[in-house]
């Protein structure tokens, strides 16, 4: 089944819907506004049944088909939060809120499973049910935790889960997924170094912690390169540094560092937060100050289950003629990670285009996009579930 002459239709439609979110966005756990144009539309599609607050401002949707002999359910997932960056657009539809945008593409992913939704709502031509989740803080809030701890599998008895996400640099329409682990467990970790501040003119009464937190980020480094089979993946990223000074002779008290450890075994998992605390106290205590290292977990890695990446695939592969399965591991972090150790799943790409990277201030969904992913989840309804 290739692209839906009835997605190309509703392009405009659903890309209003698209515009309309992007102008609008709503950080993790606040997506309040969202959720009630979710909940509209799927009310006007005619779900059979629509659950809001779920998982705290999560929207929970289900659809029946026209027979349910199977007795099977299958899920789908979208994010809806946006990410605390000032958007640098300048496009008619960007961030009316300052400091605030959709600059991963959430926007895009809560369109299309709509298109989805409504096509479905309206054709029925499946048998069984589908569940879609539209969910909150995937951005670092733990979302999909609190979509599963609020009852998101058993509530609805959902068997398969899917998801998907955009990828810049891939043509549109193309798809990409592996089977096995495909996006690793984003950790992070906030250094605390604690000296004695005093005058830059005179350092030797002064414990400078600029100088050990600087040291400290150089010692990180060694951990990827001589503590880590080179065969293991790792990633160990100090991303702020801040002092309570903000002038030219003042050494600070303290100095703050935030960063993110990317990994996809436990194992080395553990092994790099003993390292952090090893190379970052011991530093600290060779130039006379103290560091305080705290561990913040993140979801743990998106591993792909086998047969359903395979089917994800060959669903792809009928919608676009291009599925890739050769695609490496990534070490972005997703929580739809928490869903796949709850139930057998995959978690795909799909081309963004030629546009700015994910995150990046100048980010743009790209409208073309719409009808390729709405078509996917249509596919992979009717081909996992087909009437007798």
């Amino acid at each position: 089944m290739p692209v839906l002459n009835r997605f190309a239709e509703m392009l405009p439609e659903v890309s209003a819907w698209r515009r309309d979110i992007h102008a609008h966005p709503e950080l993790r756990f606040q997506e309040h506004r969202t959720a009630a144009l979710v909940a509209s539309k799927l009310k006007e599609f005619g779900c059979d049944e629509i659950v809001t607050g779920f998982g705290e401002t999560g929207v929970v949707a289900m659809i029946n088909g026209k027979s349910n002999t199977s007795g099977k359910t299958i899920g789908f997932r979208a994010d809806m939060d946006a990410l605390p960056i000032q958007e640098a657009t300048n496009l008619p539809h960007a961030s009316t809120v300052p400091g605030k945008m959709h600059a991963c593409g959430h926007d895009g992913h809560t369109s299309m499973l709509l298109g989805a939704a409504k096509y479905l709502a309206e054709t029925r031509n499946f048998d069984g049910r589908i569940v879609l989740a539209f969910q909150p803080a995937e951005e670092g809030g733990g979302g999909a935790r609190a979509m599963i701890d609020a009852g998101l599998m058993e509530r609805w008895g959902v068997e398969e889960v899917y998801g998907m996400h955009n990828m810049p640099g891939m043509p549109i329409g193309e798809f990409a997924v592996r089977s096995g682990p495909q996006m690793a467990s984003p950790d992070k970790f906030e250094i605390i170094v604690r000296g004695k501040g005093g005058h830059g003119a005179m350092p030797h009464k002064s414990v400078d912690t600029t100088l050990v937190a600087s040291q400290i980020v150089v010692a990180l480094q060694s951990i990827a390169s001589r503590n880590i089979d080179p065969i293991d993946n790792v990633v160990v990223s100090v991303c702020g540094f801040r002092t309570e000074t903000d002038t030219y002779n003042v050494i600070p008290d303290s100095v703050h560092m935030r960063g993110t450890v990317r990994t996809f075994e436990p194992g080395v998992q553990k092994l790099v937060r003993a390292r952090i605390d090893a190379l970052a106290t011991a530093t600290a205590t060779g130039y006379g100050a103290v560091a305080e290292v705290t561990h913040i977990s993140g979801p743990p890695a998106l591993v792909n289950h086998a047969r359903e990446a395979d089917l994800a695939a060959e669903v792809a592969l009928e919608v676009s003629g291009v599925a890739h399965r050769d695609l490496k591991p990534i070490m972005g972090g997703e929580d739809f990670s928490e869903m796949l150790l709850e139930r057998p799943g995959a978690y795909l790409f799909i081309g963004n285009g030629d546009s700015a990277d994910l995150h990046n201030p100048s980010y743009e969904f790209n409208d073309e996009v719409i009808p390729f992913g709405c078509s996917w989840f249509v596919a992979m309804a009717e081909r996992r579930m087909p009437l007798a």
